[in-house]
């Protein structure tokens, strides 16, 4: 059994659907028939061993999870597959009940070893193996700027961010005019101011005294929302730079602005991904963050 947060709701509930059915609980402390049915879904996690994968997710603490599949009463379940729901249900169903409904979905006992077998076989390559393959697309066709640019990000995300600005060079002429190559280059300088603050904790730390001593010190929000993204915090950095948009937003020419949607177009789903099956093309995290902004630069 799994807790997950906004955070970790990628790799715990999406990702992890692609090779076995994910049942996901959405709970919260006050609820009295969570209280029933959570036992029971861990017993059958166990009692399944490895036919599903349960998923806990607390709806107060989590909203924007909720809010995304659009959780109207707890104790909800919902089962996921290949990163889409396919089925759910509402209320502290009896056992007997939560048995037929994860047998009309998760493979019958004897086969999961089979299943495993072919999987692996056809398993989707591993982030060493993906960035090996976007590297040979790169060099097979150098003037492929779309193919240049999944290369590039990959290698941001890996945190290769010298490989990555090395890649992005024969295309930096291009930033003025290609949205994603603008925030491909935000985004390095991104890496590369955090890199400049050392320390990050320290830097975070700086940042936080300047904050509390001035709730409108942009820059010092501003560095601070850099530096979190550098450490893969992508949700805690955009939450930053909400903040100075709803207080200007247009400061500094649109410099906060412009790195949300750097950090937005850098963690969405990469098109190889999409185009083969693998993941969803719409990502929670990455849908719920356009909405924000949005809903703040639009106000």
């Amino acid at each position: 059994m799994i807790d997950a947060t906004i955070e970790n709701f990628e790799t715990e509930v999406i990702a992890a659907s692609m090779t076995q059915p994910v049942l996901v609980d959405f709970w919260a402390p006050w609820c009295g028939p969570c209280k029933t049915i959570g036992p029971l879904l861990e017993k059958l996690e166990t009692e399944y061993a490895g036919r599903f994968k349960l998923v806990k997710i607390n709806s107060d603490d989590e909203q924007q999870l909720a809010a995304a599949f659009g959780i109207r009463s707890i104790p909800t379940c919902i089962l996921l597959m290949n990163g889409q729901p396919v089925d759910g249900f509402m209320g502290a169903v009896p056992e007997g009940q939560l048995r037929q409904f994860l047998d009309k979905h998760v493979p019958p006992a004897g086969e999961q070893d089979e299943e495993v077998i072919e999987e692996e076989e056809a398993a989707p390559l591993d982030a060493e193996g993906q960035l090996e393959k976007l590297q040979h697309a790169v060099v097979t066709n150098p003037s492929d700027d779309d193919a240049r640019a999944e290369y590039v990000k990959a290698l941001l995300l890996a945190g290769r961010v010298a490989d990555a600005k090395t890649a992005f060079a024969p295309v930096a002429s291009k930033v003025a005019g290609v949205r994603v190559l603008d925030s491909l280059q935000l985004a390095i300088d991104m890496m590369e101011f955090a890199a400049s603050q050392g320390d990050a904790a320290k830097a975070i730390a700086g940042f936080d005294a300047k904050i509390a001593a001035g709730k409108r010190d942009f820059e010092a929000r501003f560095g601070r929302a850099r530096v979190l993204a550098a450490q893969r915090r992508w949700t805690d950095a955009m939450d930053e730079l909400l903040e100075i948009l709803m207080r200007d937003k247009a400061w500094n020419e649109d410099a906060a602005r412009k790195a949300y949607i750097a950090i937005l177009d850098l963690i969405e789903p990469p098109k190889a991904k999409v185009a083969e099956g693998q993941i969803p093309a719409e990502d929670p995290t990455v849908a719920t963050y356009r909405r924000r902004l949005s809903s703040v630069v639009l106000s």
